[in-house]
């Protein structure tokens, strides 16, 4: 049966998974799923090097998801299942991608809902007082430089709870830029979210005392809020968003 070039590509991205999740229990396991279990039983290197740590496992593991998709091309998206349930399941909120082990969370302040992410959204968490629609402006403008489209909850009214309008903004965005300026709590509590979400944050202030000792470590924009001040923030912004992008492609 032949297979296309494609699937064999897919595998790469999943040997790496593999042979850094599966013990020997996954590999029978996936052997029975997949129709392949005389197929991981009877290679002579896998289940040895796995056991003993071998610099060969890596190779041993691609030759063996090649044999089994040699079996039966379908069993790409078993193996792919198998391998999203091991790191836990579910979708990906993350903006960035990672090697790391996945979890799942079941929040109860606020619902997961099938909110569909969008690459291009930039979710902003500040005060809503007066002093800042300048602020708010001025990343608008930065964000359409780099063909960004940009919301603040209150542009929004679709649940009948702010925090859940707030939730799904942040959820929904690629990018979350949070104004710590007057140590307002909320935004802390939002940033946290965020960051909890493994979204891209961007974080300013117009005095870097603001800023959080538990987030100090993270870079910042420091900006004044005045038109000189605001033009120089827009031009800082706009770069870090065009950082942002190319790191995704």
């Amino acid at each position: 049966m032949t297979v296309d070039p494609l699937t064999r590509r897919a595998l790469l991205p999943l040997k790496a998974k593999v042979a850094k999740l599966f013990d020997e229990g996954n590999w029978l396991e996936l052997g029975t799923l997949t129709g392949s279990y005389q197929i991981v039983k009877s290679h002579d290197r896998l289940l040895r090097s796995l056991s003993w740590g071998d610099s060969d496992y890596e190779g041993n593991v691609l030759m063996v998801l090649n044999s089994i998709i040699d079996r039966d091309p379908s069993n790409i998206d078993v193996i792919a299942d198998y391998v999203n349930n091991l790191e836990g399941g579910g979708t990906s909120l993350s903006s960035g991608s990672s090697d790391a082990p996945r979890f799942y969370i079941q929040p109860t302040a606020f619902d997961i809902r099938n909110v569909a992410q969008d690459a291009d959204l930039v979710a902003v968490m500040m005060p809503f007082a007066s002093q800042f629609t300048p602020v708010y402006e001025a990343i608008k403008r930065a964000a359409k430089y780099k063909d960004l489209a940009c919301m603040r909850a209150d542009d929004m009214w679709e649940n009948s709870t702010v925090i859940q309008d707030i939730f799904d903004l942040i959820m929904r965005s690629h990018i979350v830029v949070c104004d710590f300026t007057g140590k307002n709590p909320n935004v802390f509590y939002e940033t946290g979210i965020a960051h909890t979400l493994g979204k891209h944050v961007v974080p300013i202030t117009q005095n870097g005392s603001d800023v959080p000792a538990d987030v100090g470590h993270h870079r910042y924009l420091q900006y004044l809020n005045n038109g000189e001040g605001l033009h120089r923030f827009e031009n800082e912004l706009a770069s870090r968003f065009q950082s942002i992008i190319a790191a995704r492609h």
